[in-house]
């Protein structure tokens, strides 16, 4: 079965369902918010804002995305980069590049403009798709990537190079175009995080993504009572590919935009959350802030959080006796995964 078969299966089986949530806990960090259909909370003095997306939504999101991409030409295995932090349009916009027929080049939202530019021209994309807090970026190179023959821009304040995707978008089809695809079709190209240079280009198949939905769910017996947090970027495969497991199992996740301890907390305890993939810092936030008092653990609602994971990078075993002196019930593992072999494992 194809990625997208499984999409297209979640919408046709819980259709009416959540499946995403975005949540920004500070207005002031966060970018516009570009789809009309999501209101802001209401009565929110703190600017608080909560966006959910329903697994038939998802669908026909990434279907008009599609059909986009086809209208403008776009051929089997052309490259589509994204360029955006983590939000409601991300994965509904990757999976319409998939639908497309298309590769998905998901970008560091932390490259420079040179280091975009290298991207775009070493993974010869011709179409980029790109948000507000990157205007002054590619405002510097868009003259100068001269492969890419399409960009698109997400958001209020459009610049005049790019042209406006939310509104190009909501005039096409909602149906799934008839493209084939196989196991062995290319899908994603990532990229390496430049540690020791700049990034290298990493091509993933359709059997590959599938490979990681299949790790994931039986990694952490995700099932559909299941609510999973994801915080780190989407651009890369860690929280993709955690991700994977609850579109296999149609189940929701939450994107969470900051990582406070006292908003990682209380998203657990209003959401309902049953998984959270922490990194080293934010778990060590965490802890911090409980044996501070600077969050009192009998103010939240976590008797449902089962599973804590962490990787990435060491884990100090101190870290982990301290997390289950407060935490003694949660299910505990080390995640270890590189974007070569499809991300955690």
């Amino acid at each position: 079965m194809i990625i997208t078969e499984i999409l297209a299966r979640n919408a046709e089986t819980y259709g009416q369902e959540t499946c995403l949530t975005e949540i920004n806990l500070d207005l002031q960090e966060s970018h516009n918010v570009t789809w009309r259909e999501y209101e802001l909370i209401e009565n929110n003095p703190a600017g608080e804002y909560r966006r959910e997306m329903t697994w038939r939504v998802f669908d026909e999101k990434a279907n008009r995305m599609a059909n986009l991409l086809l209208k403008r030409g776009i051929k089997k295995g052309d490259k589509v980069a994204i360029l955006l932090m983590n939000c409601l349009e991300w994965l509904p916009i990757y999976f319409g590049i998939l639908k497309a027929g298309a590769i998905a080049v998901p970008l560091n939202f932390r490259y420079t403009a040179e280091e975009i530019k290298y991207c775009l021209d070493l993974s010869e994309t011709i179409v980029l798709i790109f948000g507000p807090e990157f205007i002054g970026r590619v405002e510097t190179i868009y003259d100068q990537i001269s492969k890419v023959k399409t960009i698109f821009f997400s958001g209020e304040n459009r610049p005049s190079f790019a042209e406006n995707y939310d509104r190009l978008t909501a005039n096409c089809s909602s149906e799934a175009p008839k493209i084939q695809l196989t196991d062995k079709d290319d899908a994603a190209v990532y990229f390496s995080s430049g540690t020791t240079g700049f990034p290298k280009a990493i091509l993933h198949t359709h059997q590959g993504l599938m490979s990681a939905c299949y790790t994931e769910n039986k990694h952490h017996s995700q099932n559909r009572e299941d609510n999973f947090l994801c915080i780190p970027p989407l651009y890369h495969t860690g929280a993709k590919m955690h991700w994977f497991g609850s579109l296999l199992s149609g189940s929701k996740a939450v994107l969470l935009r900051g990582m406070k301890p006292e908003w990682i907390l209380k998203t657990v305890s209003e959401e309902k959350i049953t998984i959270v993939w922490l990194l080293v810092p934010w778990a060590q936030d965490i802890l911090d802030a409980i044996e501070r008092g600077d969050v009192r653990l009998e103010d939240y609602d976590l008797a449902q959080w089962r599973l804590m994971h962490i990787g990435a990078q060491p884990v100090p075993p101190s870290l982990i006796r301290r997390w289950k002196k407060f935490f003694p019930d949660h299910l505990y593992d080390t995640n270890y995964g590189l974007s070569e072999s499809i991300g955690p494992g």
